[in-house]
């Protein structure tokens, strides 16, 4: 914590806790705008203190600076951050993984789930790929490949060997009955 710059500007650590409530009270994008003013009226601006001082992000703290000298609201599109999934982006691969898939596929003993049980790895899903013609560098990895089967409900489940049933043993006669 700077004390030279909250001494120098007559800052108590009650009006630091006071502050600190209740900006903590207002909805965001507000509460950046209010960050921003506090860290100017106060802390002369300085958005490493503000993240000392009130343990504010100073990224945050820098956007609402902005954002209270110009009066303009920055509009954060966080949905167009994320990328797109690999079966989006390509969606011919994942037809031919459903090809593939399709005949090594059953669904769950007793049907509880929509899941479909395989005995095929992602690993042999990408091997069919390429024989199929893909090429290695056009492939995603193996692990998003299992990715990809993961999300589309395929779950990896061997299939369960049959078990000889043993015929019942007869009782032992008794030595009786054995001359």
């Amino acid at each position: 914590m700077n004390t030279t710059t909250l001494a120098r500007n007559g800052v108590s650590a009650e009006m630091v806790d006071l502050i600190s409530r209740l900006v903590d009270l207002i909805p965001w994008p507000e509460r950046r705008r209010a960050m921003g003013d506090v860290t100017l009226l106060l802390l002369d601006g300085k958005h490493r203190v503000a993240e000392d001082v009130f343990g504010w992000g100073r990224y945050a703290v820098e956007v609402g600076i902005k954002e209270f000298q110009t009066g303009i609201s920055c509009v954060n599109d966080i949905s167009a951050r994320l990328k797109p999934k690999t079966e989006e982006k390509n969606p011919e691969l994942m037809s031919e993984i459903r090809a593939i898939m399709g005949p090594h596929s059953e669904s769950e003993p007793g049907l509880r789930t929509a899941l479909l049980c395989a005995n095929m790895t992602a690993k042999a899903v990408y091997d069919a790929l390429v024989g199929k013609g893909w090429t290695e560098e056009s492939l995603p990895t193996v692990r998003t490949i299992s990715n990809i089967m993961n999300r589309q409900g395929y779950r990896l489940r061997t299939a369960a060997k049959t078990r000889v049933q043993k015929k019942p043993q007869k009782p032992m006669q008794s030595l009786e009955n054995v001359r």
